[in-house]
């Protein structure tokens, strides 16, 4: 019987079973010399997510998935570590390691229990790992404990907009003009036609949770895709992400 809390468990069944389908991904990812976030791959010369100095920080990556972040991170002169609640996610990210040549540590466990001291990084990012397949209300003090005093957060996911406006179903289209389900209330997500969990928060629920948990916010930045990007994702058209913000990233300071 696993000991795991039982949407770690499920996430890591999903993902462990999902995991072939994104070898194709993180392969591209790796391959890109810079930084592109999200689903409109939108270049870190525009976003702007990213620290200018990164040389010699102590990053640590929750839920990493493939590992390109980490790789990214490492080209930039850190010192990045990978936890990842799914071991056939991480098969995929020692295979590119060994294929591009870019080697750092990489953990099966997840982001709500994190084996590391207190205060050993000076960074920690997700990009839809942790972000949005984790309880916010273990990671995100999770995080705060694994940082150093100043350490900074940066995490990505998807905005309260489009959960509130995309269908059940995927089969149903992509996300509508329409608000479908409440915005009171956002914490936990079992789609109907996903094995996997999910978790989003309302803005009042994140800014209470970050500074509870020790971090001042610093930017709360709102992804636009530019008038010609493109997506392999059907739940959102490029229309409606020019309209509103489908993704989000939180930047936060750990308090001294």
């Amino acid at each position: 019987m696993s000991d795991l809390p039982e949407h770690v468990a499920k996430n890591r069944a999903y993902w462990d079973a999902m995991a072939h389908q994104w070898v194709d991904k993180g392969r591209r990812d790796w391959e890109s010399p810079d930084p592109v976030w999200g689903i409109w791959r939108i270049p870190e010369s525009e976003a702007k997510l990213l620290p200018d100095d990164l040389a010699g920080k102590d990053v640590i990556e929750l839920g990493c998935g493939t590992g390109y972040v980490s790789a990214w991170l490492a080209r930039r002169g850190a010192r990045p570590v990978g936890i990842d609640n799914s071991a056939e996610q991480l098969k995929t990210a020692r295979a590119f390691q060994q294929e591009f040549g870019i080697e750092f540590p990489l953990l099966h466990g997840n982001a709500e229990h994190v084996p590391f001291p207190a205060a050993s990084f000076d960074l920690a990012i997700s990009e839809y790992g942790a972000a949005i397949w984790a309880d916010p209300y273990k990671w995100i003090p999770e995080a705060a404990r694994v940082l150093r005093p100043g350490g900074q957060l940066i995490f990505m996911g998807n905005s309260p907009w489009i959960i509130l406006s995309v269908p059940d179903l995927e089969s149903d289209g992509a996300a509508s003009n329409e608000l479908l389900r409440p915005y009171f209330g956002m914490h936990r997500f079992d789609w109907p036609d996903s094995d996997g969990i999910e978790f989003h928060l309302g803005y009042g629920d994140w800014i209470r949770l970050l500074r509870k948990s020790g971090f001042e916010i610093e930017d709360l930045i709102e992804l636009r895709p530019s008038e010609d990007a493109t997506t392999t994702y059907e739940w959102v058209t490029l229309e409606w992400a020019r309209r509103w913000p489908a993704e989000q990233v939180w930047k936060a300071r750990k308090r001294g």
